[in-house]
């Protein structure tokens, strides 16, 4: 399997959130806090620093890892 890599060139803040719960009614999983459904994207790092510092938002920085591309052909399969 292959991992793509589209879409990866954003930014991301996604807020912690509380624990939901179970509805006991219908069984459902539900949360009275809404921030579990917000994730703001930024097109660069600093801009979302700069965006979480204006709003005095806490924040911590996951830096991207780098990624190992190891070039493979269908025919490897069967040479070896």
């Amino acid at each position: 399997m292959q991992s793509g890599i589209k879409k990866f060139d954003k930014w991301v803040i996604e807020f912690i959130t509380k624990d939901s719960s179970v509805n006991p009614l219908m069984g459902w999983e539900s949360s009275e806090d809404t921030y579990s459904e917000l994730n703001l994207e930024f097109s660069t790092k600093e801009q979302a620093i700069v965006y979480a510092k204006k709003n005095k938002i806490d924040y911590e920085l996951v830096e991207e890892k780098n990624r190992k591309i190891v070039k493979k052909s269908y025919a490897d399969n069967f040479l070896k």
